[in-house]
């Protein structure tokens, strides 16, 4: 047992040796190694104090550099600035010398107008010194003027005033009849033949208006299918139609009455279709009166077309085309509208060919004057300037719509159309049986006009006569002259076109009459 552990002992002792032998020989190669790694260590730092100190040397060099570049950059702002305040400083000065030398000149215009204001006090005193002389001298040659004369200086002022006017509007007077008179010789007979000519290529109906219409029934018993139970038929047509329906004792008839033609039109229509029918009940009322509005305005659109065809006028606005078949169904002053605007174009065209112009122009002028009467809705403009409105909304030519709206001398004439359209609407309305006029406001105007020239001085009789065409006028011939009578004459005529309102032309003749009378016995 013994012998058995003991080579085991030696060998692990041997094992250990070897393993303490091996330790301290790694131990001298890591001394070894580690002096090397210092070495090494040392090397390396003594590069990378060497490079550093290069680096560091580099960078310094470097930042000398940028200094001195900034350095420069800076002395040259500072240069540049300094150049400026110089150059300010220098206009300044140049500016305080120019204030200086402006300040002296200053001094030097005060100085002399301080002279020129002495010399014109002493002058202005001396002035009033002179005019109080004047004044003196004066007022004692008006006293002597006044001895002499009898006469004050405001009377002897109002008779030299008072003659002077005289005596200028007798002149003026000559010179204005002097001028009418030339401007007849030469425009009177060559203006009444295109007129004359005119009227008479035209031919033209009478006028016939009215505010009701008779529908005439078969029997009286159909009144009572009108009226219906309680009154229920009459109240629904008087309440789709507009119309005021009067059903009295007239036999075999009823009245529809309306201002408007169109819905006194559209209300008998539908009466006699309903009556045709003979079904008359609200609910059928309603649908044929409905139908009888569309039949009547596809009417219009026709009448519109026919009279444009007719006329021989091109490219009208289909609205415009509508409003002149409206005016088939409104009159003015008892004359038809449509009528009136046909004749009215007529004539445009005639006079306009007479006259060397454009006669489809004014033929269209003539057509659309009064169109501004047949509005959809109530407008508070004047029939001319609403339908000159229409007319350039629709496209209309210059002259067209200035003619429109100046036929009644609402704006100011702007072509030869327009005086033409205003002749020829005057025509058309104040011929013979043209209009219907109420009797009162006749017989009002010729008393207007006899009126008129009672207000004048001088004035012995006025008679109007001519249906108001002529005012006579008699005047005292102990108190007006021949002068005065061409004068008074002038201001009648004058009067009248500024207060009145005629249809045509008022001619006023003033009649002067001396008569010596002496009896034989």
């Amino acid at each position: 047992m013994d012998g058995m552990l003991f080579p085991i002992i030696v060998g692990i002792i041997g094992i250990a040796i070897g393993f303490i032998v091996a330790k301290l020989i790694e131990k001298s190669k890591g001394k070894k190694l580690l002096n090397a790694t210092r070495k090494e260590a040392n090397s390396i730092l003594k590069e990378a104090k060497v490079d550093a100190e290069s680096i560091k040397k580099e960078k310094i060099l470097q930042a000398k550099e940028k200094f001195i570049e900034l350095k420069s950059e800076h002395e040259k702002v500072i240069l540049s600035r300094e150049k400026k305040i110089s150059d300010i400083e220098k206009r300044i000065r140049d500016r305080e010398s120019q204030v200086a030398s402006e300040l002296d000149k200053n001094k030097k215009l005060n100085r002399a107008l301080e002279q020129k204001e002495k010399d014109y006090n002493f002058k202005l005193d001396f002035l009033e010194k002179k005019e109080g002389d004047l004044e003196k001298m004066h007022k004692r040659h008006v006293d002597m003027l006044e001895q002499i004369s009898g006469l004050s200086a405001d009377e002897a002022k109002k008779e030299l005033v008072s003659s002077l006017k005289d005596e200028a509007k007798a002149e003026a007077m000559a010179f204005i009849q002097t001028s009418i008179e030339e401007a007849k010789l030469t425009a009177e007979q060559e203006a009444r033949k295109v007129v004359l000519g005119t009227i008479q290529r035209v031919g033209v109906e009478q006028a016939v208006e009215n505010c009701v219409s008779v529908f005439n029934l078969e029997s009286d018993d159909v009144k009572g299918r009108i009226i219906g139970r309680e009154g229920r038929n009459i109240r629904a047509i008087e309440a789709a139609t507009g119309v005021e329906i009067i059903v009295d004792d007239t036999p075999d008839a009823i009245i529809l009455s309306c201002f408007d033609p169109i819905r006194r039109e559209i209300a008998r229509l539908s009466l006699h279709k309903l009556v045709t029918d003979g079904r008359i009940h609200p609910a059928r009322i309603e649908e044929v009166v409905g139908k009888t509005e569309k039949q009547i305005t596809q009417e219009i659109i026709e009448v519109g077309k026919r009279t444009v065809i007719d006329l021989g006028i091109h490219g009208l606005h289909p609205e415009l085309v509508k409003a002149v078949g409206r005016m088939k169904y409104r009159s003015s002053y008892g004359q038809n509208l449509l009528q009136h605007s046909r004749e009215v174009a007529n004539l445009c065209g005639i006079m306009a060919a007479e006259m060397g112009l454009n006669s489809k122009v004014a033929k269209r002028a003539g057509l659309l004057h009064d169109i501004g009467k047949v509005p959809n809705e109530e407008s508070e403009l004047p029939h001319a300037l609403l339908g000159m409105q229409w007319a350039e909304k629709y496209g209309e030519k210059p002259d067209v719509c200035n003619a429109i709206g100046a036929h009644h001398d609402e704006i100011e004439m702007k072509s030869l159309i327009s005086p033409i359209v205003q002749v020829c609407d005057a025509i058309s309305g104040a011929r013979p049986g043209a209009r219907r006029q109420v009797l009162d406001s006749y017989i009002q105007r010729l008393k207007d006009l006899e009126d008129i020239a009672f207000g004048f001085t001088g004035v012995q009789k006025a008679y109007a006569i001519q249906a108001g065409r002529e005012l006579r006028v008699m005047v005292e011939s102990t108190k007006v002259n021949d002068t005065k009578a061409a004068e008074l004459s002038f201001n009648i005529s004058q009067k009248i076109q500024n207060d009145m309102t005629y249809p045509g032309q008022v001619k006023v003749t003033v009649i002067r009459e001396t008569r010596a009378v002496n009896v034989a016995r």
